[in-house]
């Protein structure tokens, strides 16, 4: 279709403005790259922008050889695994009951949930239920707490009554029941909408440091972005290398010497980031579709 002048016109200037917000959104990502792989002591000299001028993977030697930060990990990637697929299970499970339209009180059960997303106790009732529970300074406390979503129960809930009942009630008449529907009719069909909240859910988990930062005091324990908060926090290199570290060691070594608060932090967010980074390219066929539920209706 040929376009006018006007309208070739309005094209470059989307164009434009779509790149002017994709370099908006790289630039400090590989701001932080290249610090995060440029030597410590001269990038504090400035002038390091898009690439590293002074290579090194000493930066990322320190963070992966820390055995706080690498625990660190392993509780988030716990947390964010388990967390996403009992989420899910659960919020699912939920949302599956409730499509029953001749559920009993299913109205009432559907307004205490939603007075449960508009209104909270507060911080304080919060934290004093999680202590009386016994999840204070537990893993449990990043996982059982969020296992259900009153929101992503509600996006089930509309898909699944979207789904022709005609299939529901042919595969009851073949004499399926409830569970089975659910496993081999329910879930396949639920696959896009499925993989966009459980994306959404798993970014959540792995982002999240409010529950280490409160909820929890044993270093241990901590996620790797409350570590990060920490860090951030940090005037010196002791939250990374440790109070206990060798300082002989650190005077023979000239690479050590010139690590600085600064790359060390850029190294973290990197390792931190990059994980979840990673995983969207394989939702991502699911992403769309999943984003797009209830958008369109024919």
């Amino acid at each position: 279709m040929k376009m006018s002048k006007g309208e070739n016109i309005a094209q470059y200037v989307i164009v434009a403005l779509l790149g002017l917000l994709c370099v908006s959104v790289l630039y400090p990502f590989l701001y932080m790259l290249a610090i995060s792989l440029n030597d410590g002591a001269d990038a504090a000299k400035g002038g390091v922008y898009l690439w590293p001028r002074n290579f090194t993977l000493i930066n990322y030697e320190i963070v992966l050889g820390n055995e706080i930060i690498r625990n660190s990990y392993l509780i988030t990637i716990g947390r964010t695994i388990i967390g996403t697929v009992g989420g899910l299970l659960v919020t699912l499970l939920v949302a599956y009951g409730l499509s029953y339209r001749g559920l009993p009180f299913r109205g009432t059960i559907l307004g205490y949930i939603l007075i449960t997303m508009l209104f909270s106790g507060g911080l304080v009732p919060y934290y004093i239920q999680l202590n009386n529970l016994g999840l204070i300074n537990s893993f449990w406390v990043y996982v059982l707490p969020g296992l259900f979503s009153v929101w992503n129960m509600f996006v089930m809930l509309k898909f699944i009554q979207g789904i022709p009942e005609a299939l529901v009630e042919s595969a009851e008449l073949d004499g399926a029941g409830p569970l089975r529907i659910l496993m081999q009719m329910i879930i396949p069909l639920s696959k896009p909408m499925l993989a966009a909240l459980g994306l959404f859910t798993a970014v959540g988990h792995w982002n999240d440091w409010f529950a280490g930062a409160f909820f929890v005091t044993k270093q241990e324990l901590i996620p790797v972005q409350t570590f990060l908060q920490q860090l951030l926090a940090a005037s010196d290199l002791s939250a990374v290398l440790g109070s206990n570290t060798n300082q002989e060691a650190l005077a023979r070594s000239s690479q050590l010497q010139n690590i600085t608060l600064m790359s060390i932090k850029m190294a973290v967010v990197m390792v931190s980031a990059i994980p979840i980074l990673c995983v969207y390219p394989f939702l991502q066929k699911y992403f769309v579709k999943g984003v797009l539920v209830g958008s369109v209706k024919g």
